[in-house]
């Protein structure tokens, strides 16, 4: 008898029994946003690493209408040399002139040694056009250097430039690493050609869709070229999770009943495709919470995140299903000898799962042990903004950066702009000549109407220093209430602050909504707190792993990297997010697996053994991949990348290994019942979410 099934088996067998159609949709879907996507790289901007509504970007705002855009996405072209640097700096002069990029040329700002000379181009575009300004005129102006003087730009839009590039070929080597590798796991995970395609395909489908989309989105506001990069990563790591899941479902009802292929689609998406559901919007909403940061960047890699992730959970839900109906029986085409091993119930998980409700303190308390114990070093992380570190050593930007501070002092390249009405000038000057921070203060310049002074201040240590960012606030509050105080340092530090100042509000409204969630698809609020409290230590635990390897430059050697003393700051709120949503997948995964069986059984041991039985071997193999694609990532590329691959790698690894297949089924075992307890009046408020049938 075909049991009886939910939407998302309707939705399941509906699909099943449409193919073509179905099919026809999603080529006509892939292919026509498809088509955008080449074009959606050249459209994402290199820029919106800036606190939207803060001092230090209306400071910009008024220097580049008052002083020809010479705000901090000015371009800096720096001349440095032995030999007489005057033509150079004519040339460089005229070449940033001819750009209509451009809005003016200063004076150049010579050494006392007369070896290096500063030449600005004033923005007269917004930031990301001055990046992609960068990206075009830092060729023609090296090329304007010879055997004795040096031509290199730097500043913030070179210094964007420079690491995009580095960054985009950084991942362009991880992509061609992973997806072989990503392959090899899927065929060891299904046995199975013809099976381990099928989550590939879902995510090249799922990418091609996302990126045309993010072109079209950049058409109504501006999209970093950083949300292409995560997109890839999340639609590669969750449509393979989706697909491992419900493939494995798919054959483990197919082969191991008499059920028709149609029956055992719709049995399957009733059951794993209702927990891909429930894991895809759990997804979506922990990315969401990182909106609450005011950033262009920000907003627009979360965006691009979630856009991928949404296209891959739409095909998991609809197209997936239908391939599967036409596939039948070849879905096990070209396979390996031990295809059918283990189908849908593993009898090596199961004997795992026996072994922990045996013995359940020993093994809760080491993977506890464990987790806590790589946790604790979390405590004493510290965060900042990117320095020019994160650039190669060789980049123009980076070459620039250290000719500046050599030839005007440490903080040089991060001068901080102070921009004030003409009555406040002499006032401005006493403040910024006393302040001890500053190590020297150019002579004020007037705009054009006389009304506004803007004076430059050169900090006296690096604009990577925690000094510098005291120094900034110390003049905020003892400068001309009418003062703004801007410039590429004051803008990191804007940013940093309002990283600083959403950290704990994401970090609740993320928690807060997985467990909302987990509550509604599991009906059982102890089981649901513990899977979010399970969650909040791995993901801890991960952050005390990216202290040792990042703050304190353990493994520097092994990785290849410089270490800044700290984690970028950006890293906390975003991989916050990010990992949480990778935890709860797994978490749906295996308590709905779980929680299938207590609601056709009721029997606590039958719950525990079932759902790790059931859906250990998916987490295991999905876990493999996640961790290959992550470290790819890791050992390629700039810092950023290495510091988003290892933190995630290793965050994947800790809940895969500790928590999902040793803490949480551990604490099913211990709470018994009480895991699946529902109040009365919890039941009258929740809808009636099932992942079993009647």
């Amino acid at each position: 008898m075909t049991p009886e099934i939910g939407p998302i088996g309707r939705l399941g067998a509906w699909t099943a029994a449409h193919v073509r159609f179905v099919v026809a949709a999603w080529m006509v879907i892939a292919v026509g946003l498809g088509i955008f996507a080449p074009r959606a790289e050249h459209a994402l901007s290199g820029a919106g690493w800036e606190a939207s509504g803060s001092e230090s970007v209306a400071a910009r705002a008024k220097i580049d209408s008052a002083f020809g855009g010479q705000g901090a996405y000015a371009l800096m072209a720096v001349v440095h040399g032995s030999g007489d640097l005057a033509s150079t700096i004519e040339s460089v002069r005229r070449t940033l002139g001819a750009d209509p990029r451009v809005a003016s040329v200063s004076k150049p700002q010579l050494s006392e040694d007369g070896r290096t000379a500063i030449v600005q181009g004033g923005a007269a575009a917004s930031p990301t056009e001055m990046v992609k300004a960068a990206d075009e005129l830092k060729g023609d102006l090296a090329a304007l250097g010879n055997e004795r003087v040096t031509v290199s730009l730097t500043g913030a839009p070179g210094m964007w430039s420079d690491f995009n590039e580095a960054n985009k070929k950084a991942m362009m080597k991880s992509e061609i690493v992973s997806w072989p590798v990503t392959l090899a796991i899927l065929v060891l995970a299904f046995g199975s050609l013809v099976a381990a395609g099928l989550p590939l395909l879902l995510t090249i489908l799922g990418l091609m869709a996302s990126a045309g989309s993010l072109f079209l989105v950049t058409q109504l506001f501006d999209v970093s070229i950083w949300a292409m990069n995560f997109a890839l990563m999340f639609a590669l790591a969750l449509g393979i999770d989706y697909a491992l899941f419900i493939v494995a479902r798919f054959r483990g009802a197919h082969f191991g009943s008499e059920i028709s292929t149609r029956e055992a689609v719709a049995v399957t998406m009733d059951t794993a495709g209702k927990a891909v559901l429930f894991s895809g919007i759990t997804v979506l909403v922990s990315l969401s919470a990182v909106m609450l940061v005011p950033s262009p960047a920000f907003r627009s890699m979360a965006l691009g995140i979630m856009l991928s992730v949404a296209f891959v959970l739409l095909a998991a839900l609809t197209l997936l299903p239908a391939a599967l109906a036409w596939l039948g029986d070849r879905v096990d085409k070209l396979g390996l000898r031990w295809v059918h091993a283990g189908e849908h119930r593993s009898p090596t998980f199961a004997r795992w799962a026996e072994r922990l409700w045996r013995r359940p303190w020993a093994y809760g308390l080491s993977a506890l042990a464990i987790l806590i114990a790589l946790a604790l070093p979390a405590i004493g992380l510290k965060t900042g903004m990117p320095s020019i570190m994160v650039v190669p050593s060789s980049d123009g930007s980076r070459v620039g950066y250290t000719q500046v501070q050599t030839a005007f002092g440490p903080g040089a390249p991060g001068t901080l702009q102070v921009v004030v009405p003409g009555m406040d000038g002499e006032r401005t000057a006493a403040v910024l000549r006393s302040d001890p921070g500053i190590a020297g203060v150019s002579l004020a310049m007037t705009s054009k109407s006389g009304e506004t002074a803007l004076f430059l201040a050169t900090p006296t240590a690096d604009p990577s220093d925690p000094s510098v960012g005291a120094t900034i606030d110390r003049l905020r509050e003892t400068l001309p209430p009418t003062a703004l105080v801007g410039g590429a340092a004051a803008e990191n530090h804007d940013l940093e602050q309002a990283l600083s100042s959403r950290t704990l509000v994401v970090f609740g409204v993320v928690l807060v909504l997985g467990f909302l969630l987990l509550l509604l698809a599991l009906q059982a609020p102890v089981i649901a707190a513990m899977g979010v409290a399970a969650n909040l230590l791995a993901t801890a635990a991960a952050f005390g792993v990216a202290r040792l390897i990042f703050q304190d430059g353990r493994l520097e050697s092994l990785l290849g990297f410089e270490s800044q003393g700290f984690l970028n700051a950006w890293g906390p709120v975003f991989f916050f997010a990010m990992i949480f949503a990778i935890a709860m997948d797994y978490t749906v995964f295996l308590l709905a697996s779980a929680k299938e069986h207590f609601d056709r059984w009721g029997d606590p041991h039958e719950a525990m053994v079932g759902g790790v039985a059931h859906s250990g071997r998916t987490i295991f193999a999905a876990a493999g991949v996640m961790v290959a694609v992550f470290l790819t990532f890791a050992l390629s590329g700039p810092l950023p990348p290495k510091e988003m691959g290892v933190i995630l790698g290793v965050a994947v690894l800790l809940d895969a290994m500790l928590v999902r297949l040793v803490l949480m089924p551990v604490l099913l075992r211990l709470l018994g019942r009480w895991a699946w307890a529902q109040p009365s009046w919890l039941d009258r408020i929740l809808p009636d979410v099932r992942f079993g049938h009647s």
